[in-house]
């Protein structure tokens, strides 16, 4: 009796499918794809197969490897898309990367510098913290007891880059921080801390921020001292905007907590309130901040500022900036010029950084523009299925928070970079050179993969009781 009773209690465990083979087919095309694009950029500028792309083949494919074993061994049950369409993006933004690279035009610019192969060894930094997470993040509900803690981490990080000769000021914004010859950009990772604080925070507070005091305009508002949180929010974020003059990390910032307060009260006024916040705060800023006012005269008539604006100054540099990206994606078409026979290097070295995904819209088109927001439209779709499988309401909250937050720097960067909206400064997850920002949305990816295993993770069948194998036993 005692073996069937063993074999009864984990049939449930055993008979639940691990999609680990699935992940695997899908990693194996996620690294092909890469590896072809590699060939089609050294045919197009060197009518030749580049020397590299076995070593760049052998490395992708090992990366990709490691983590699936990790993620076979430490998270069986986890979602089987989430890795293999990071390692997709991941390797076709080192192809992009290494395509600039071997632009002719940039290399005579004295700042710039080949970043493909940084960004190779990043990418290995980030798949190593995606391990880390795995091995030593057992279980998520771990780090709600860290809710606290966590808000001074994150403010720690915020404000690192305002320490006097730590900080570094690019481009007007001060979101980088120099320790020895390295850029670090805290704000990546402190949007990890903080989805943990907000989770923990509004697990606790969602009953009493979902009370209502009063109707206006169809909408319940909250009552006023439930608005002090937001106000705290929205006022750090302002100040972040004031100080590091960095619209992208306080509209991250911001954004995501209140698309986590809306989703823990499931009050539609919440959103407005936060919406209209937002608004009051950028407005504000951009009439007095010279950096922000740049950016918006960029955004609004970047040929026109072209010509008023006088030459060598930020405005002058914003507005030229803008106006080679809309070429860039005006020249790409339906289709694209072709990987390797675009001109997007033309927007000078930080074509590889923030505007790397005019490249996209030059060489591969509109056809390529929308490949690349679908795959990160999956990202974040399996995020949020993430976060309506969970079974407790802090992962629940965790992973809406880290979907929210990895939205909102897409929409933010893309809509920046096709004249949507102002541009930000920040960088396009995981195609983007930048180290800070590969290793941070690495371990992003590792955490939601940890919360999608627990909640994938089948519950074993109760045991049945002796008494009720002996009534099924002698019934007649």
């Amino acid at each position: 009796m005692s073996s069937s009773t063993h074999h009864t209690s984990t049939i449930g465990a055993i008979g639940a499918p691990s999609r680990r083979n699935t992940e695997l087919v899908l990693l194996v095309f996620a690294v092909l794809i890469p590896v072809f694009a590699y060939a089609n950029v050294g045919l197009a500028l060197n009518d030749e197969v580049p020397t590299g792309m076995l070593g760049y083949g052998l490395g992708l494919g090992l990366l990709a490897g490691v983590a699936h074993l990790v993620v076979r061994k430490f998270a069986p049950y986890a979602d089987p898309l989430l890795l293999p369409i990071a390692t997709l993006l991941n390797g076709l933004g080192l192809v992009l990367i290494w395509r600039l690279d071997q632009s002719e035009r940039l290399q005579r610019v004295r700042s710039f510098s080949e970043a493909a192969p940084n960004q190779l060894i990043y990418s290995a930094l980030g798949i190593a913290l995606f391990a880390g997470v795995m091995v030593v993040l057992k279980d998520h509900r771990i780090l709600q007891r860290y809710t606290y803690i966590s808000m001074v981490v994150a403010l720690v990080l915020l404000l690192l880059p305002l320490v006097p000769g730590l900080g570094a000021d690019v481009f007007g914004a001060k979101i980088w921080i120099r320790v020895g010859g390295f850029s670090i950009q805290p704000g990546e990772f402190a949007k990890i801390v903080l989805a943990v604080f907000f989770a923990g925070y509004l697990m606790v507070k969602r009953d009493a921020l979902a009370l209502a005091s009063r109707r206006f305009m169809g909408l319940y508002l909250p009552r006023g001292r439930d608005l002090g949180p937001i106000l705290v929010i929205w006022a750090m974020s302002i100040l972040i905007l004031v100080f590091e003059t960095d619209l992208g990390t306080s509209l991250l910032f911001f954004g995501m907590f209140v698309i986590m307060l809306y989703v823990a009260t499931e009050r539609t006024s919440w959103i407005v309130i936060g919406l209209g916040m937002a608004a009051v705060g950028a407005v504000t800023v951009a009439s007095f901040a010279g950096h922000v006012q740049s950016r918006v005269a960029a955004w609004t008539d970047p040929f026109g500022c072209l010509k008023t604006a006088d030459p060598g100054t930020n405005m002058a540099y914003a507005c030229d900036q803008m106006t080679q990206v809309l070429m860039s994606f005006g020249s790409g078409g339906i289709l694209g010029t072709g990987l390797g026979q675009g001109n997007s290097d033309l927007i000078g070295f930080a074509a590889n950084s923030d505007f790397i995904f005019a490249t996209v819209g030059e060489e591969l088109g509109l056809a390529g523009v929308m490949a690349f927001l679908l795959l990160y439209g999956l990202i974040i779709e399996r995020g949020v299925r993430t976060a309506l499988a969970a079974r407790d309401p802090f992962g629940k909250l965790f992973a809406i928070g880290l979907s929210g937050a990895f939205a909102l720097q897409v929409f933010v960067v893309a809509g920046g970079v096709m004249g949507l909206i102002p541009l930000t400064g920040m960088t396009m997850p995981f195609i983007a050179a930048g180290g800070s920002s590969v290793i941070a949305n690495w371990a992003l990816i590792g955490i939601l993969i940890r919360v999608s295993d627990t909640a994938r993770r089948p519950a074993p069948t109760p045991a049945p009781s002796p008494d009720a194998e002996m009534t099924q036993v002698v019934r007649p």
